[in-house]
């Protein structure tokens, strides 16, 4: 089973399964902060980010989930799937901004699934596999093993090496030829 397949699974589900975040404050929502002497003066001050909301709607994800390792989550999926947040989070009509807790895309519930599939793969049998030259992220699936940056993973299609040929006996009713 290749490495990365839990891992980009994992991802992918998580991704689609996740309840609402807080988006970086824009100039349109943001008021203006007051500029500093240091500002003033030419030297960059960091923006400051609303705080973030507690997330609803988790599901597969743990309820007691820190943001920062929420959105850590999420990066990963989206990377591991090659899309934004928009693949598996609705608009709000409103708005036109995710709604993180919205269950309207399908994709989500799809992201949920695969998750929770990575999830039991890893538990009930990568753990079993006692490979002491393998580190435990060589022992996990992730959305990343079969996704490989894609929305859709690529069906795999074995190649023949130059010279590698598979000669099978014919089957027991038939005469060979």
């Amino acid at each position: 089973m290749p490495r990365n397949f839990a891992a980009a699974l994992a991802a992918a589900a998580l991704f689609f399964a996740t309840a609402p975040f807080a988006i970086t404050a824009t100039a349109q929502d943001a008021a203006p902060a007051p500029q500093s002497p240091a500002t003033q003066q030419g030297t960059a001050q960091p923006r400051r980010r609303r705080p973030m909301p507690k997330p609803t709607n988790l599901q597969v994800l743990p309820k007691d989930i820190a943001v920062p390792d929420l959105l850590s989550l999420m990066r990963s999926y989206t990377g591991a799937l090659g899309v934004e947040c928009e693949f598996c989070h609705a608009s709000d009509p409103t708005t036109h901004k995710p709604d993180y807790a919205s269950d309207a895309n399908p994709d989500k519930a799809t992201a949920r699934t695969m998750i929770a599939m990575t999830n039991a793969i890893n538990a009930k049998y990568l753990s079993q596999v006692k490979d002491p030259d393998a580190t435990p992220a060589e022992k996990s699936v992730t959305c990343g093993t079969c996704h490989r940056g894609n929305s859709m993973p690529a069906p795999y299609a074995p190649v023949a090496m130059p010279g590698q040929t598979h000669d099978h006996p014919p089957a027991p009713d038939q005469k060979p030829q």
